[in-house]
């Protein structure tokens, strides 16, 4: 019961940290490509692989802690849902140099942040 309390406010404070940077990037943002979600979704990539090799070096962590990190704020935070309806939305409209370039961009960084966080945990522990 208390792994699926972790993952459920973990998952809560993913989320709303996923809005709150949403609004702002909209307020401030005039790009052609969804910027909030690809920036959510590298910052996401980064915890995780940072993460996940901090927690093999820490595996004295409660089980608790390590699922509502990555399973809840990480799940929470991180929205593939959202990138597919914008790409779905970018090729209903014919935007399709767009959509390609989203999905090329997304994936190379995303998993260059995980990575590039996986190793910044290697050399920070």
């Amino acid at each position: 019961m208390l792994n699926i309390i972790a993952i459920f406010t973990g998952g809560g404070i993913g989320a709303v940290i996923r809005y709150l940077t949403g609004l702002i990037i909209l307020k401030y943002s005039h790009l052609s490509l969804p910027p909030a979600t690809f920036i959510v979704n590298v910052a996401g990539s980064f915890l995780i692989g940072f993460l996940y090799i901090f927690f093999i070096e820490k595996q004295e962590l409660n089980p608790a802690i390590k699922l509502a990190l990555t399973v809840g704020f990480c799940g929470g935070l991180t929205t593939f849902s959202t990138f597919s309806l914008e790409l779905f939305e970018m090729i209903k409209n014919a935007h399709f140099i767009n959509a390609f370039l989203y999905v090329i961009i997304s994936i190379i960084i995303c998993v260059t942040a995980v990575i590039t966080g996986a190793y910044i945990a290697k050399f920070c522990i």
